[in-house]
């Protein structure tokens, strides 16, 4: 049963669309999904903290309250928040050269980088600088996601290596995780995995085998309130806490878009980096520090059929509650059995369909993704998006400074005739009129390869005086753009021709409007059609070329001077 139309409508408006789509079906999966967010979070939680310098039990903080309250404010479904790797190490980083790692004044200084790095997030949101990670373009997530697959699997391979039977409980696992999977598609099969591993493990300790376990954590008690501030903060702690944002905002969001791309869900990055602006600000209030979106715990959450942000509200509740409740049983989970499960996660995040698809269809798209691979292998996980984002850019740039200008003309004379790309199939030009189409913008970086082909087209033997330009395909130029506009009107006039332009974009036209340029080249220079276009260019031709010419092109040759058709 889903929630009554005018129950849910004054929470849609605060949490979300996706709150008319909670229903009994989507409570079980959601909290089957949470509750198996919460076993893989609770040993990574305490690993991260201590990678951050900080107690253990700040990892469990970050775990419960951040994540509850970005799955609440964000936008994503599907991320989940949290402790990460790549966040613990930079704020370790950063802090060490101003504090003692462990000290009090590390502990604090954690809880105020933590503030303001929810304060720069928010600041992001309300501002509406989000937008900037639709930069962030789908080769990118792709190598990026595929990167992080591989990260994970080796991070996994990692904690078994060189543990026969941890290596043998991680196959294991695997193995049993594909077999459930096509069994019980749509049911916990992954939370049902871990517990054939974990039942395995404490039959294999009966026999002397020895495993490494989760080992048991508690939560003492959740402290509330601000952390304590000293304006010596600001100067310390801006750079750091701006670094912070980028680390976390990066990761967080790059995560969301490839999780909304898989699942075809829209993403407001917005209130995404609001929904994690208003998580740090909480956890630096409940002892927690720097969180964001986790690869380690987001992507099993999609496998694990989460449907709603209520899996990720699940997720940092049974963290508290098993924590609290149930830290004995959690503590008999054999870490390599979570190994195992991290590298089911892994396989599914390598999606082989978009790679073959990118490698026949488009290699430059195919060589970013690749890039980005490396890149996420290799560096940090900000500076592989960043850097992946970058060279989008560079591939965009080098394709927008290569507009196409294809010569146009018709395949048969008139009356039964059809305008054709000259370049790509037979068809009969004008020898007085180019017909060209503009096919892209003219920048200042494509104004050199527009120029190189305007200059060829003029000093080609026997070359149209005259040129027609179709540019309802020209969206946009701008100064320098113009100016190579304004050149070849004045050489086509040098050398006894003229210069037309069909259908420019309103954009395009108030440029030449705000230059001046229109008046000179004329409006009657300016045509929203072929056929006027035709009907004024034509008797402007020079009628001796016509006298001797044979194609007799246009409907307009009739009336000019020559042999009959």
């Amino acid at each position: 049963m889903t929630l009554r139309r005018s129950a849910r409508a004054p929470w849609a408006r605060w949490l979300g669309p996706w709150v008319g789509d909670v229903n009994r079906t989507s409570l079980r999966a959601d909290a089957a999904a949470g509750l198996l967010g919460a076993v893989l979070a609770l040993p990574q939680a305490i690993a991260f903290a201590a990678l951050a310098g900080l107690p253990p039990t700040w990892g469990l903080y970050t775990a419960i309250v951040p994540c509850i309250v970005a799955a609440l404010a964000g936008s994503s479904r599907l991320v989940a928040t949290g402790p990460t790797n790549a966040v613990s190490l930079a704020l370790a980083a950063m802090l060490a050269p101003l504090a003692l790692p462990g000290s009090p004044e590390y502990l604090r200084l954690a809880l105020v980088a933590t503030l303001g790095v929810g304060l720069m997030q928010t600041a992001i949101a309300l501002l509406r600088l989000g937008s900037l990670a639709h930069f962030i373009s789908p080769s990118v997530l792709l190598g990026f996601t595929s990167g992080a697959a591989l990260l994970i699997a080796w991070h996994a391979l990692e904690s078994v290596v060189g543990d026969l039977p941890g290596v043998v409980l991680a196959c294991g696992t695997l193995v049993v995780a594909w077999g459930l999977r096509q069994l019980w598609r749509r049911g916990p099969f992954l939370l049902a995995t871990l517990a054939l591993a974990a039942l395995a493990a404490w039959l294999a300790m009966r026999e002397g085998v020895v495993l490494d376990f989760v080992g048991e954590q508690r939560i003492d008690h959740l402290s509330w309130g601000p952390p304590a501030l000293a304006w010596a903060d600001l100067p310390r702690l801006a750079g750091v806490s701006l670094a912070l944002t980028v680390v976390a905002t990066g990761q967080s969001i790059a995560i969301a878009k490839a999780l909304a791309a898989r699942t075809d869900q829209p993403l407001d990055v917005n209130r995404e980096c609001l929904g994690q602006g208003l998580a740090n600000l909480a956890g630096a209030c409940s002892s927690g520090f720097v969180a964001s979106g986790s690869l380690n715990r987001s992507m099993p959450n999609l496998e694990a059929g989460a449907r709603t942000p209520l899996a990720a509200v699940f997720s940092g509740l049974f963290v508290l509650l098993l924590a609290l409740l149930a830290a004995p049983a959690i503590a008999w989970i054999p870490m390599a059995a979570i190994a195992g499960l991290l590298l089911w996660v892994a396989a599914t995040l390598i999606d082989r369909e978009q790679w073959r698809e990118r490698l026949r269809q488009d290699r430059a798209e195919a060589a970013v993704a690749a890039a980005t691979l490396a890149a996420t292998l290799a560096l940090p996980l900000e500076q592989a998006i960043v850097g992946g984002v970058g060279l989008s850019l560079v591939v965009y740039l080098y394709r927008t400074s290569r507009p196409a200008l294809r010569t146009m003309g018709f395949d048969r004379p008139p009356p039964e005739r059809a305008m054709v790309v000259v370049d790509d199939a037979p068809g009969a030009e004008c020898p007085q009129l180019k017909m060209l189409r503009m096919e892209g913008s003219v920048w200042f970086g494509a104004v050199a390869h527009v120029g190189e082909r305007l200059q060829a087209l003029r000093a080609a033997p026997g070359a149209p005086k005259h040129l027609l330009v179709m540019a309802k395909s020209m969206n946009f130029i701008d100064h320098a753009g113009a100016a190579l506009w304004e050149q070849e009107h004045t050489r086509r006039l040098a050398i006894g021709g003229d210069l037309y332009f069909h259908r420019p974009r309103p954009e395009v036209l108030q440029t030449w409007q705000r230059r001046q340029f229109l008046a000179r080249l004329g409006e009657d220079h300016v045509f929203a059609d072929k056929t006027s276009a035709l009907a004024t260019i034509v008797p402007r031709l020079d009628p001796a070329v016509c006298a001797g010419c044979r194609v007799r092109l246009y409907e307009e040759c009739r009336r000019m001077p020559g042999p009959p058709d």
